[in-house]
């Protein structure tokens, strides 16, 4: 007797990973000897996650970020993303990186400066527009395209740079503490308009921040660092609801989990004795 073999196997393969790394670490030689940025990174980040990291000053999150990007490249180990090597998803446009600041060019208007990726890609007059239009409905400045950034508020100019980020529709979104360097209102108001991008785009999110708060806030999965030498200390899985209003903030879950990454923080060494 014999049986259909397609039809025996039920469990199907789990999806293959946006970012892997395994071993990953990075050693920058310098005037003084070398320093080590990442040491034994291990870390998966699935399709569709909204991943934060955080961890003290010099911990490696911004190099990290800049690894995948292919903007550093390891000493050790391997890294991943989408299953090939950081230079090939580059060259792919595989990710979109937003900044901790703008990076707008002020001489042009904000509808130049998404099209910028786009211009640089070869795409024609016509699907720059449509992209542009979409991207600013995305972001939520659409009436906003002929302004220049000098015209903007600090967060309309963090949104432009969001969206020129999404303009080519990678699947991946590398953030750099974006919201940083804004004020505590407006960073709530931008934390809600990204998890509502978020939700509307499917994105893989990669996002740097410094704030407990944000990153319980706005994460399916926080990686905790360690002072220099960076290293993955804990991996907390959020079991916050996808709906999440500000005031989300105020319950016994919210709190749980940032405690426990306080406590993760706590763990790493104090800031005192990384002096």
């Amino acid at each position: 007797m014999t049986t259909d073999s397609s039809a025996a196997i039920t469990d199907k393969a789990p999806p293959r990973a946006v970012v892997s790394a395994a071993g990953l670490g990075l050693t920058f030689k310098t005037n003084d000897g070398d320093v080590t940025a990442l040491s034994d990174v291990n870390l998966s980040i699935s399709k569709g996650e909204f991943v934060s990291f955080i961890g003290p000053s010099g911990c490696g999150k911004t190099t990290f970020l800049r690894t995948i990007a292919d903007l550093e490249q390891p000493t050790s180990g391997t890294l991943t993303i989408n299953g090939q090597t950081p230079e090939n998803a580059r060259k792919d446009r595989a990710y979109g990186y937003v900044f901790q600041a703008p990076a707008l060019y002020p001489q042009r208007t904000i509808e130049k400066n998404v099209a910028l990726p786009l211009e640089i890609m070869g795409y024609n007059q016509a699907q720059q527009a449509e992209r542009i239009q979409r991207t600013m409905e995305l972001v939520n400045l659409s009436g906003f395209e002929k302004k220049y950034p000098r015209q903007l508020s600090g967060g309309m100019q963090q949104r432009a740079s969001i969206a020129r980020a999404l303009a080519f529709d990678a699947d991946l979104l590398l953030m750099d503490e974006p919201f940083g360097a804004l004020d505590e209102i407006v960073r709530d108001h931008l934390n809600s308009e990204l998890l509502k991008l978020w939700e509307r785009t499917q994105k893989t999110i990669c996002f740097v921040t410094h704030s407990i708060p944000e990153a319980v806030y706005l994460s399916t999965k926080i990686v905790v660092m360690s002072p220099r030498p960076g290293r993955v200390t804990d991996v907390i899985e959020s079991t916050l609801p996808k709906d999440r209003p500000l005031d989300i903030r105020e319950t016994p879950e919210f709190l749980a989990i940032a405690a426990r990454v306080r406590d993760g923080l706590r763990a790493g060494h104090s800031y005192e004795e990384t002096v």
